[in-house]
C-alpha cells in the first residue's frame, strides 16, 4: 500500500476475526495499517517503523496492551496510543497507567472507532504515548 494514506497505524489484537474486521475498517478509512496478533510481535515493528498510532487490545497473551504502550513510550515516543477492550476493570487500569491514551470499550460500531482514531490523531498533545 502506498504512503499516500492519512496516517500509519499499528494494530495489536489477539482475536483473529476482530483484527481483520478492524484492519479492514481502518484501511477503508484511508489509513495504512500493520496488524499483529500479540504485543510481542508489535514491539519490533515499533522499533523499526514510524507509526502515528498504536491501536491495541489490552488483554492479550504474552504481553498485554498496557505493557506494550509502555514499550511504545520508550521506543517510539511520538506514537499516540489508543486501547480497545471488552473489560471495564481493565479500562480503569489503563486509564491510571496510560492517562493520555484513549480507551474504547467493546462492543463499538466501526464508525465510532474511525471517529475516535481521527480525534486521537488530530490532537496535538505534547505528551508522548
Amino acid at each position: 500500500m502506498s504512503r499516500t494514506a492519512k496516517s500509519s497505524i499499528l494494530l495489536a489484537e489477539d482475536d483473529d476475526a476482530m483484527r481483520v474486521y478492524l484492519e479492514r475498517a481502518l484501511v477503508n478509512a484511508g489509513y495504512v495499517v500493520d496488524s499483529v496478533d500479540r504485543g510481542t510481535k508489535a514491539v519490533p515493528l515499533l522499533e523499526e517503523g514510524d507509526y502515528d498510532l498504536l491501536l491495541s487490545d489490552i488483554v492479550m497473551p504474552e504481553m498485554d496492551g498496557i505493557e506494550l504502550a509502555q514499550r511504545c513510550n520508550e521506543t517510539s515516543p511520538n506514537t499516540k496510543v489508543m486501547f480497545i477492550t471488552g473489560f471495564a476493570a481493565v479500562t480503569l487500569k489503563a486509564s491510571r497507567e496510560q492517562p493520555h491514551a484513549k480507551v474504547l470499550s467493546k462492543p463499538f460500531h466501526l464508525r465510532d472507532l474511525v471517529l475516535e482514531v481521527e480525534r486521537v490523531l488530530e490532537e496535538r498533545l505534547d505528551a508522548p504515548c
